[in-house]
This record gives C-alpha cells, sequence and structure tokens, in this order.
C-alpha cells in the first residue's frame, strides 16, 4: 500500500521526511500496513454503496449527461491535533466577528471607509453589495450566521485563509455523512482515537436559527427554503431539514400577507418566523430583486425590513466573500478588533489595482488567476497549467473588466496519503499524495461555535490542485483529536 508513497517537496500530512509517520498518524500507519488491500477495497465498495443508496449526490452543471453523481469518499482520515485545532478555531472566531462587523459598518455608517482602509470603489463595484439594505438593522446585528472558511496549508505547513465563503455554504451534509460512513466501514480504527463529535451541528444549526427568532415568540418556526431539486446541493438542503425537524420548502409553498410570511400547509397557513435560504440575493423577491424569479417569495424583502422574519445568511453578505474584498480582511481585523490576524490570507493581487494588474497580466503564467464571485473552481485559470491561447484569452477579460478578477501565486497545497486504483490490471488499491484543502464550518448565534474538523476536499486527479466536486474532487473525513 505505501511501496510507491512520495513526498515532493510538500507538506504531507500524516507523514514527516523520510516517510516518517506523524505520532498521530501511527496507528493509522499501522492500520494500513496491517490490513490486505483486498480488505480495504471491499470497505471502500461499502462505503461506495452506503452513500449510493443514501443519496448523496452533487450536481455538476457543465456535464452534458449524467450530471448526477455520488460525491467521492476517501477512506483514509484526516487527523488535526488538538493543539493545531485550538489555533485554527480561535483564528475563525477572529475572522467572523470582522466579518460581520464589516457588514455591519458596510450598511451602516461606512466608517471603514471614511477612514480610507478600504477604497470606496472596491465596495460599490461589487456585485454583490446591496444598495437597498444600506441603514436596515439585522436581526441581533449578525450577518453571515453561518459561515464556511476555506483553508489551505502551504510548504512549511502552514494555515492559510483561501477564501470566506459567507452567503450560503455548502458541504455540511458530506462532513455529517462521511462521519457515519467511517463509523460503519472502520470502526476499529476510530475507537483507537478519541475524536470530536461532528453529529452536534444540526442541534446547533437550529438553535443559531431560533436565536434570530425569537424577537416575536418564544419558540419560532424555522424553515428551509430550497431553489428545488435541481440544485446541485438539493441533498444537503433535505438533509438538513430532516435532521433539524423543521420543513424543506420552495418559494411557491410560502407567502407573503400583511408583510407577515406564512408557509402553505394541509391545515391552513402557518407563520414562519426564520428562513434558512440556500436561494442567492437575486432570486430571493421578484419585487426587490430579479423580477423574472420564480424561486423566491414576492413581497419578501418587505416583510424583512419590517423585522417579522429574520433570514439565514442576511441578503448582503456576498460583499464579504468577495475575493476581490477578501486581501483587505487582515486590515479589517486590525481595524474592527485591533488584533493582529491568527489566520492569515494567501498573498493576493487586485486586478482592479493598475501596478496589481500590470504584475498579473505579465506573470500569467506563475499566477492563479480567479473570477471574484464564482465558485466550484469555475472562471479560474491555473495559469502554470494553461497554454498560451488560454492564458491570452483570459488576459482579454481582465483587460476588459479588471474589477473582476484577483490573482495568487500557485500554492503547493498540502498533500494527503489517498486511495487510488491500480493500474496496468492491478485492481487493488494504493495509496499515493493527493491535495487536500480544509472547509470548517462556524455558527454565529448566542455564541460562535466552530464544527471541529469540517469538510476535507481532496483533488482525486493526479498533479491536480483543484479540490472542487464539480472539478474531480472528493472528499475525506476530518478528525480533531479531544487532546
Amino acid at each position: 500500500m505505501l511501496d510507491q508513497y512520495t513526498i515532493d517537496g510538500v507538506f504531507d500530512e500524516m507523514f514527516e521526511a523520510g516517510r516518517v509517520p506523524r505520532p498521530h498518524y501511527n496507528a493509522v500507519v499501522d492500520r494500513i500496513v496491517s490490513l490486505d488491500p483486498a480488505v480495504i477495497q471491499r470497505r471502500r465498495h461499502m462505503a461506495d454503496l452506503s452513500f449510493r443508496n443514501l443519496g448523496i449526490t452533487f450536481t455538476v452543471y457543465s456535464e452534458k449527461s449524467g450530471v448526477e453523481r455520488i460525491f467521492p469518499f476517501d477512506l483514509i482520515p484526516r487527523i488535526i491535533t488538538a493543539a493545531e485545532w485550538e489555533t485554527i478555531e480561535t483564528g475563525l472566531i477572529q475572522r467572523i466577528q470582522t466579518l460581520n462587523l464589516f457588514c455591519n459598518d458596510i450598511y451602516g455608517d461606512q466608517k471603514i471607509l471614511q477612514d480610507k482602509i478600504i477604497p470606496a470603489d472596491m465596495i460599490y463595484s461589487a456585485k454583490m453589495f446591496r444598495r437597498e439594505l444600506r441603514g436596515l438593522r439585522v436581526p441581533c446585528n449578525v450577518y453571515t450566521h453561518i459561515c464556511g472558511t476555506d483553508l489551505i496549508r502551504d510548504a512549511q505547513g502552514n494555515y492559510l485563509v483561501l477564501e470566506d465563503n459567507c452567503r450560503t455554504p455548502s458541504g455540511v451534509s458530506y462532513v455529517l455523512e462521511n462521519r457515519a460512513v467511517m463509523k460503519r466501514v472502520s470502526p476499529a480504527l476510530f475507537s483507537h482515537y478519541r475524536v470530536r463529535s461532528v453529529e452536534d451541528y444540526p442541534y446547533n444549526l437550529l438553535n443559531t436559527l431560533r436565536y434570530v427568532g425569537q424577537r416575536h415568540t418564544d419558540d419560532p418556526t424555522c424553515v428551509v427554503l430550497t431553489p428545488g431539486i435541481y440544485n446541485s446541493a438539493y441533498f444537503e438542503h433535505s438533509f438538513l431539514a430532516r435532521q433539524m425537524g423543521v420543513e424543506l420548502v420552495e418559494g411557491r409553498d410560502l407567502v407573503v400577507d400583511n408583510n407577515f410570511v406564512y408557509m402553505r400547509t394541509t391545515s391552513g397557513l402557518r407563520r414562519v418566523d426564520v428562513i434558512y435560504r440556500r436561494i442567492d440575493d437575486d432570486f430571493l423577491d421578484p419585487l426587490q430583486f430579479h423580477p423574472d424569479s420564480a424561486l423566491g417569495v414576492p413581497g419578501l424583502m418587505n416583510a424583512y425590513r419590517l423585522g417579522n422574519v429574520a433570514l439565514v445568511n442576511a441578503p448582503g453578505t456576498g460583499v464579504a466573500d468577495d475575493k476581490a474584498i477578501y486581501p483587505y480582511v487582515p486590515d479589517m481585523i486590525r481595524y474592527y478588533l485591533k488584533q493582529e490576524p491568527i489566520l492569515h490570507n494567501v498573498p493576493t493581487y487586485i486586478c482592479h489595482r493598475e501596478d496589481d494588474r500590470k504584475y498579473v497580466l505579465e506573470n500569467l503564467d506563475k499566477l492563479v488567476v480567479k473570477a471574484t464571485n464564482e465558485a466550484g473552481g469555475y472562471g479560474m485559470l491555473m495559469g502554470h497549467q494553461a497554454n498560451n491561447k488560454e492564458r491570452e484569452e483570459f488576459a482579454e477579460k481582465i483587460k476588459k473588466d479588471p474589477r473582476d478578477f484577483i490573482a495568487q501565486p500557485v500554492v503547493q497545497l498540502s498533500q494527503h496519503p489517498t486511495l487510488i486504483d491500480g493500474e496496468n490490471g492491478d485492481i487493488l488499491p494504493h495509496l499515493e499524495g493527493r491535495r487536500v484543502d480544509l472547509r470548517p464550518y462556524i455558527l454565529y448565534g448566542e455564541k460562535i461555535i466552530v464544527m471541529p474538523g469540517g469538510l476535507t476536499r481532496v483533488a482525486l486527479r493526479r498533479g491536480s490542485l483543484v479540490v472542487n466536486s464539480s472539478q474531480g474532487g472528493g472528499s475525506k473525513d476530518t478528525w480533531v483529536l479531544e487532546d
């Protein structure tokens, strides 16, 4: 299993130099070495069957056929020590506090713009900045109740923030299902470690929703609003609604009457106090945003402005995860909290700046270029892997609309041993290093709770740095140790 394993100058999560296991991985390595590859293959088959039978899928919109796929799952867990996690958790709490203070400021007094910490034109040109919401007080002063922050490790093993997902972060259902499947197929290995639980996430999520809905009632009615069965994350929407014991609704199931929101039921209309919306701002209310939207609820924003319903996450949070705003987060932390950032950003060039744009255009072959409002690995150029034609085409896009792009140096993501099928007729798997990132989930309700672990995404293609499921990535169970 490990005979052909190599470490090519990147940070390896399991091994130190010379393929010496890191202390917290000793039991995993012993288990891998002791098991016959055929046994591991059977267990992987069991895991795949579990995912298929449970309908754990995602959608790839770019595929012309067979868009619905089982989410690939790797049996080798990622392990994070208690000391490492303490730093990550503290850094994530610092970051979500800052992003919420930023949103409250940007839609309020805009002191950060007056003090010229961030150029005003960067905010006003952000596609997700909602001028309509200026002066609106959101419930409990929280904009981002649920955040998924993507972390990577560089060649020295330092954790860096790649991006913040403040609008409708997805993937937490896979974290919970990965853990359930892992316990089922590898109970002996799991019991060897003291792993912090993730199973209380739905309970904590429900408490977060209820917290922002308690202005008018002690027992708020919460719902999950989904675009419908054709959305790429529909499995997650239905999963979370089921786990929380709340209704899963589409826009057509809700109606606004006298500026209150009601849900249609078989026994008549029932008032709704909190909507966990998994719909983008543009489609929430055709009277306020996109007039052709059939996914939202006419009149919803009026009910929201009057405080008659809470929306989670709040509309307008997209300005905080605009990739061109991301480089300013360290300055925001210093400005709002008077602290130094615990988790650092990846160095970033903002193409809207003339000097940065010039550097990017001259060095496209060395950089990763990203569209500021795309997700899922779309709208991105891996400059070192692209050909001349692709780089030239991207250069024209940058020149045409520089505000829409940022660029970063190629960060060699850390690697983790991953089960790979044999080649040349060999049906048994072996281990190869594949690049990984980590998306922890943070809940901001009465208190801030960071899920211990999160979604470790893995680039299953050899040499790939793109971990997104839509680009061929899979996931691992992530274990945070008690001590």
